[in-house]
């Protein structure tokens, strides 16, 4: 679905260039309705601008930001200069992956081979709930993937749509991850503590089974031996917060079953 309102001053907008002229550039934006743009030849580069060709090209996709919009005239002015290399990356990978989320919900709803088989009527109007709510598609997907089908079926959306945009989902999404790492120094004075600190070890790997259904997709827990006493907890997770808590459980974990059979332990976030 291509959005039929204009954009707001300062967004960063996907543009393809379609003309130059001596003056500047004007260029289409993808997600606004092909509507037309303006690129002042001041408005391309920092420096001096001698020829035109040497900074943008026709059909050449680049990132802009709206200077101003007159919607009466229809008439968008634009800067490429404005932009940072950063800004550019990551508008550009946004760009991408809600192209990528919107092939996917066609995949699931519409296109074989889907059962459903809906009419592009009703394709938008799912679109339209989703994007009321989330504001990107994309996003859609990887919450789907983090929580389950409820994400949707919050939204209204029914059971049978709600399963093929999962089984979608789950095929497409790779959840973003970070992975930090913590340490246990374990002691059991026990005849059989290898044993224990084993059994510990293995319930601290499995501590996010205990976590409510759906909140720990994408979670993971491995413990290894680096030296008796100490042994490391690896944790990857989605991102940092959810990690530090998982690592701080399944530390906590092993420590309290050590300590319930006369041992004890100790938790280290860095080994120095």
């Amino acid at each position: 679905m291509v959005r039929d309102e204009w954009p707001e001053r300062g967004e960063l907008v996907i543009c393809t260039v379609r003309e130059l002229e001596n003056f500047g550039a004007f260029v289409t934006l993808e997600e606004y309705g092909d509507k037309e743009g303006l690129i002042h030849i001041a408005q391309v580069s920092s420096g001096w601008v001698k020829h035109l060709r040497d900074h943008v090209r026709e059909g050449q996709k680049i990132v802009c930001k709206v200077l101003y919009v007159d919607a009466r005239r229809g008439h968008i002015d634009l800067s490429l200069k404005a932009v940072k290399d950063g800004q550019k990356r990551q508008r550009i990978k946004e760009w991408k992956n809600e192209k990528k989320a919107k092939k996917w919900l066609n995949l699931a709803l519409v296109a074989p081979p889907s059962k459903l088989r809906m009419s592009k009527e009703e394709l938008e109007a799912i679109e339209i709930t989703l994007l009321d709510a989330y504001g990107s598609l994309y996003d859609v997907f990887e919450d789907v993937v983090r929580v389950g089908k409820k994400a949707v079926l919050e939204l209204g959306i029914n059971e049978e749509q709600a399963d093929a945009i999962h089984e979608v989902a789950l095929a497409n999404v790779k959840l973003p991850s970070v992975q930090i790492n913590g340490y246990v120094e374990l002691k059991c004075p026990l005849p059989d503590g290898v044993e224990i600190i084993k059994e510990a070890l293995m319930k601290a790997e499995e501590v996010i089974k205990t976590k409510p259904a759906g909140t720990t997709n994408g979670t993971s827990v491995e413990c290894f031996y680096i030296g008796a006493p100490r042994y490391k907890i690896r944790v990857k997770a989605p991102n940092y917060k959810e990690a530090e808590s998982v690592l701080s459980d399944a530390a906590n974990t092993a420590i309290e079953e050590i300590k319930g059979n006369a041992g004890s332990g100790k938790f280290y976030r860095n080994l120095s």
